[in-house]
C-alpha cells in the first residue's frame, strides 16, 4: 500500500467515533498518523492498535504514544484470531489496497464489526470534470493527479452497496459526507465520501 494518505474530514472522524462503543477494542488498518486512534482513546477509552506501512506515519503514531505495527495489510491478518477486536477500521484505506476483497474479508473475520470509509468516485463534481473536461477528476475527496494518486480501485457508493449484497455482508449503518456535512439525499451523486458499519 502506498505511503500517501488522504486527509479525512473532521465530520468523518466524528461519525466513526460516534459508532464505536465506550471501552471497545479497535484495530485501525492503515491508521496514518494516528489522529483517529488518538481521538478514540481520548474520547471513548478504547483499547487501540494500528497497522501502517509508512515509516514516517508510524513515527507520528509513536510520538502520540500509540501502539502501531508496520505491516502490509494486503498480505492478510494471519497474526490475529477470529473476532479478536470489537471493531476493525478501514478508513480511506480500502480503495488503496491491492486486494480490497481479500482485505475486507480479513477485516470482517478479525473484527466483530468493520468500519469502511472511501471517496465516492462518482461524486457530481467528478462526473462534471470527466464529462465536460475530458480529464480524470481532482476533487476535495480525490485531491491527487492521475500520476501520483494512491488510489488503486475506483468505486462508487452504489458499487460498494451492491458488493456488500453480493458478498452477504450486512450494512448496519451508513453515513455520507460532502463539504464536511452529512448528505441525506442521492448519496451516490452528492456525497464525496461514504462510511459504512459492517458485520458478517
Amino acid at each position: 500500500m502506498t505511503n500517501v494518505k488522504q486527509q479525512p474530514t473532521k465530520i468523518e472522524h466524528q461519525i466513526i467515533i460516534d459508532w464505536i462503543k465506550q471501552g471497545a477494542s479497535v484495530l485501525d488498518l492503515g491508521c496514518g498518523d494516528g489522529e483517529l486512534l488518538a481521538r478514540l482513546i481520548e474520547e471513548k477509552q478504547v483499547h487501540a492498535q494500528g497497522i501502517e506501512i509508512s515509516e514516517q506515519a508510524i513515527h507520528h503514531c509513536v510520538a502520540r504514544g500509540l501502539s502501531v505495527f508496520q505491516e502490509d495489510i494486503d498480505t492478510g491478518l494471519s497474526d490475529y484470531a477470529d473476532k479478536s477486536f470489537d471493531y476493525v477500521i478501514l478508513n480511506q484505506t480500502f480503495q488503496q489496497v491491492k486486494k480490497p476483497d481479500f482485505v475486507l474479508k480479513e477485516a470482517l473475520r478479525v473484527g466483530k464489526k468493520t468500519i469502511v470509509g472511501f471517496p465516492n468516485f462518482l461524486y457530481i463534481s467528478a462526473r462534471f470534470q470527466m464529462f465536460f473536461g475530458g480529464k480524470v477528476p481532482v476533487t476535495p475527496s480525490l485531491p491527487y493527479e492521475w500520476y501520483d494518486t494512491p488510489n488503486l480501485h475506483f468505486l462508487s457508493i452504489t458499487d460498494f452497496q451492491e458488493y456488500c449484497k453480493k458478498r452477504e455482508v450486512q450494512i448496519e449503518r451508513s453515513a455520507f459526507i460532502a463539504k464536511n456535512n452529512k448528505v441525506r439525499l442521492f448519496p451516490n451523486l452528492l456525497a464525496e465520501t461514504g462510511l459504512f458499519l459492517l458485520s458478517k
